[in-house]
């Protein structure tokens, strides 16, 4: 099982918050697969995951999850960090 890690990073891109589990520059391919926006759906409404795996690795993770900026940064945290725990935990 993989260690679910915090939130590196909360900023405010566009209309989402953009909350970033690990580095995109780790990874050699970043997708944003509909599976795991319905799961993102669950929790945040419009949310948006993006899942990335590492050059050789069979393995895809929660790179980041845009949350809709209305719900505001504190529950985008607290959400973002709801729905990776449902992909990964």
């Amino acid at each position: 099982m993989t260690r679910i890690p915090e939130p590196k990073l909360v900023e405010l891109e566009g209309e989402y918050y953009h909350v970033r589990f690990r580095d995109p520059d780790d990874f050699s391919e970043i997708r944003t697969p509909a599976w795991a926006a319905e799961v993102g759906e669950e929790v945040a409404a419009g949310s948006k995951v993006r899942t990335g795996r590492k050059a050789g690795d069979d393995d895809w993770v929660v790179q980041s999850v845009l949350i809709p900026q209305d719900v505001g940064e504190s529950d985008a945290r607290s959400k973002a960090r709801r729905i990776i725990e449902k992909i990964e935990g």
